[in-house]
């Protein structure tokens, strides 16, 4: 994992990246508590990659107090959230209660947890996520056999097993509860398959449902996304009406992450690049490679180009 180092000040981040804009949470700070792609999916549309360790293993994956002290030099950019999400599933971190606890004790800023809600029907990890501010877990598929096919779980967890804990957290959670829902081509964008999505949804009764696509390189070439018309004809069989995460062009706008975006352009104007290649090669993130070129995406600035199978990128010319 490519350190971040926080300009001028010599100081390299491990765990710890941003703020970054969010199509969600305005300006995240985002913290990363697994190893890369350490995950218990390895879902066909993750714009991380393939997952190269394929677990439910919880363990303190990096020590807690490692992603403190990084965490308290970043206070300072007063973030709109402080957002537990990475490169890998963060409920996988035996000890994300206790760092949500001391989020919590040290600032009045929000925590929000981005999970695939895979490990939710354990009741330790609904006891250690109860402080949260925010949660927003997935739910990709209605049935069983989308759900293989889709999210390609760890053996052990079942459909049913993941239904049963996205319900039982709704129960005992008194934060802001969202649930995601992505859509692909060829898989959930068919209608009947949606509806078994939103009646799944219903019977979890979050307080926002929000629709989402393939908007960055997936991890499967197969894994399409749809158009935002397809997308709208979907809102209104979901209970309460789902949302269309906001267009990433509404929240990228601001100053303060123009300069990383002009970097990175800079960087694909000399050459094509992965987004690994943007992570190594600026020390920042990868999730934060990913959000700038998807913002320099938007804006019709680079274009996806695959180079010996590889998704990579580079600017366009002619513009």
């Amino acid at each position: 994992m490519a350190d971040e180092r926080t300009p001028g000040s010599g100081k390299a981040f491990r765990h710890i990246f941003g703020p970054v804009p969010s199509r969600r949470l305005g300006r995240s700070l985002g913290v990363d508590l697994v190893p890369f792609k350490t995950c218990t999916y390895d879902c066909i549309y993750c714009q991380l990659g393939r997952t190269t360790n394929l677990t439910v293993e919880r363990r303190e994956w990096c020590p807690l107090e490692e992603i403190i002290g990084e965490l308290e030099c970043k206070l300072v950019s007063r973030p709109d959230y402080i957002t537990l999400s990475g490169s890998g599933e963060p409920t996988l971190y035996s000890r994300i209660g206790e760092l949500i606890g001391r989020i919590r004790s040290m600032t009045d800023i929000p925590v929000a947890v981005l999970t695939n809600g895979s490990l939710l029907w354990q009741e330790d990890v609904r006891v250690q996520l109860r402080e949260a501010h925010l949660v927003i877990p997935s739910l990709d598929a209605g049935n069983a056999g989308m759900f293989r096919a889709v999210n390609r779980p760890h053996p052990s967890i079942t459909f049913e097993l993941m239904l049963d804990g996205l319900a039982a957290f709704r129960k005992c959670f008194s934060g802001q509860y969202h649930l995601e829902v992505f859509i692909l081509s060829g898989h959930t964008a068919m209608r009947a398959e949606a509806e078994m999505i939103a009646r799944q949804a219903a019977l979890i009764g979050p307080d926002r449902i929000q629709i989402n696509t393939v908007t960055r390189p997936p991890a499967e070439d197969f894994a399409a996304g749809v158009d935002h018309a397809r997308l709208e004809e979907n809102v209104s069989l979901f209970s309460p009406p789902a949302e269309l995460i906001a267009d990433f062009r509404k929240v990228n706008g601001r100053d303060e992450f123009s300069a990383t975006a002009e970097t990175v352009f800079e960087l694909l104007s000399r050459r094509p690049c992965s987004a690994e290649d943007i992570s190594g090669g600026l020390a920042i993130h990868l999730n934060e490679a990913v959000k700038y070129l998807e913002d320099l995406m938007n804006k019709g600035l680079i274009e996806q180009v695959r180079l010996k199978g590889k998704a990579s990128f580079r600017a366009r010319t002619g513009r």
